[in-house]
């Protein structure tokens, strides 16, 4: 995100903005028409680099906690040169920016599914909710937690940043470090057990499986023909294997690899709505907790 050259030039002309506007509130040489512009071109920047925020996958966290960081700014100028308008204007929106930071960053993150590699309980479209405090505190998406830290189980629908993209992805977690992971026929095998399934649809396009590992039921899909990898892979310390539940649709850690302890985000919990393109009126009716 902050490799991007068009929103670092946004970010940079919106600085310049709030710096010019700050300037001439202190120097009381703030005109109407002014005001305007600095609001006009302010917000067509702020416009701007959201949309290359989403079109880079960036992290809304980092940009939010500038934004309250600017406010505090505005907030404390406005103290010391004892002018009522900065003052109002930074509380006013410091307030709001830091407590939608701390909600999106401690507590729950909207997501968008993006592909249908988690079918048949996810599909594109459905929006949901992210325990962003599952494994305890943390600001970035990638590092450790600082408070609460807890470790991910088997079963659990992880939202990560895999090693090989800065992207997040949501994926089923089926090994842990130490664990043996076979893939024989499209049945997993974990430490050489396999793990239950149980039929529930067989028809010409696919296969429903109930599969159980620990206090973890889901369904899975799987298409015709057999899939086996010849060697089982090895979890490594600090690290775990995730799979899709569409199984021959995915791209989990049999092509990209381990994804690292910190590099997990949360949990997802949620789905509150399903809006499956821009011509379609949203939906409600898959709102549930995600198993």
């Amino acid at each position: 995100m902050f490799a991007d050259p068009i929103f670092l030039i946004s970010l940079v002309a919106l600085l310049i903005l709030i710096g010019l506007w700050i300037f001439q509130v202190i120097q009381n040489t703030l005109t109407n028409q002014t005001q305007q512009l600095i609001y006009f071109v302010g917000l067509s920047a702020s416009l701007v680099g959201i949309y290359r925020i989403f079109i880079n996958a960036g992290d809304l966290g980092s940009v939010l906690l500038i934004g309250s960081v600017i406010c505090l700014f505005i907030y404390l100028i406005g103290i010391i040169s004892k002018n009522v308008l900065l003052k109002t204007t930074g509380r006013g929106w410091f307030i709001p920016v830091f407590l939608i930071f701390v909600f999106r960053t401690f507590a729950y993150e909207p997501y968008q599914i993006p592909s249908g590699s988690m079918l048949p309980g996810l599909k594109v479209g459905d929006f949901i909710l992210v325990n962003k405090h599952s494994y305890g505190f943390k600001i970035n998406r990638i590092g450790e937690s600082f408070a609460l830290s807890a470790d991910p189980d088997y079963g659990d629908v992880v939202v990560f940043i895999p090693p090989h993209v800065n992207v997040p992805y949501i994926k089923r977690l089926i090994g842990k470090p130490g664990d043996k992971i076979g893939y024989l026929n499209k049945k997993i095998y974990v430490n050489g057990q396999p793990i239950n399934q149980e039929l529930i649809i067989k028809n010409a396009e696919e296969t429903l499986l109930k599969e159980t590992i620990g206090n973890s039921e889901r369904i899975i899909r799987i298409v015709g023909g057999s899939a086996s990898y010849p060697e089982e892979f090895l979890v490594p310390n600090n690290h775990y294997f995730v799979m899709g539940d569409n199984r021959d649709n995915s791209s989990d850690s049999r092509y990209f690899g381990f994804v690292p302890r910190e590099n997990f985000m949360g949990t997802g919990e949620l789905i509150w709505m399903t809006w499956e393109c821009w011509t379609c009126l949203p939906s409600f009716e898959r709102a549930g907790f995600i198993q």
